[in-house]
């Protein structure tokens, strides 16, 4: 029996981590399901996750507002590590970062591979988005030991820490819910103002390590 980790990483229930369920789940807004999300955009029980084989397989309930895997309409889907699953107005991201790590891996030197795409148009330029040191660390992901928040923050510090998490919770967010996984050729494709998002984000994050280091 397969065992799975959802975190929600965008919603009202953000930040909650739902730690190895035993399948099948069934996620909704009502009580009964294994997952309950408080979203009225989410049906009252809207999918279902279950092992098939060695598959893991997602399967919409005929649910009002659909289902979607890595941006993608899904009625019946297997499912990875790593992907993302959005059903109303909140996003689910599948797999631990070990097992995501383990995915990533197994892809071989492509993984790093970014294609940057304007719209429907064709393919502007391949983008590595992985610098060496990144390439050389198996870990790959955020370690699970990232770096814990400020404690004793007063009230206005903790509002102003908020607001610049998510300025770039944001950025960060359309990134990943406008992007196409093809994982047959190990790509993503990322719209080219997006992935000018995702740059800009980096930049204002630069600007703040700076500012925070030599705040004179």
């Amino acid at each position: 029996m397969s065992s799975i980790t959802l975190r929600v990483i965008d919603g009202t229930d953000r930040g909650k981590v739902f730690n190895s369920i035993e399948a099948p789940v069934t996620i909704g807004r009502e009580e009964g399901n294994t997952i309950q999300l408080n979203d009225e955009r989410i049906s009252r029980f809207h999918l279902r996750i279950q092992q098939d084989h060695d598959d893991l397989v997602l399967t919409d309930l005929e649910s009002t507002n659909g289902s979607k895997v890595n941006n993608e309409d899904v009625q019946l889907k297997i499912i990875r590590h790593g992907d993302l699953i959005s059903i109303g107005r909140s996003t689910l991201l599948f797999g631990t970062r070990k097992e995501i790590n383990q995915g990533l891996e197994s892809m071989g030197p492509h993984s790093s591979q970014y294609l940057a795409q304007a719209g429907s148009g064709e393919p502007k330029s391949d983008v590595a988005v992985a610098n060496k040191d990144w390439q050389n660390d198996s870990r790959l992901l955020l370690s699970e030991a990232a770096p814990r928040l400020p404690e004793r923050l007063s009230p206005g510090q903790a509002a102003q820490l908020a607001e610049v998490l998510e300025f770039l919770h944001s950025h960060t967010r359309q990134v990943a819910l406008e992007s196409k996984v093809d994982r047959r050729n190990q790509k993503i494709e990322i719209p080219a103002e997006k992935w000018q998002r995702l740059i800009d984000a980096h930049a204002h994050l630069s600007e703040y390590l700076r500012k925070i280091g030599d705040p004179g």
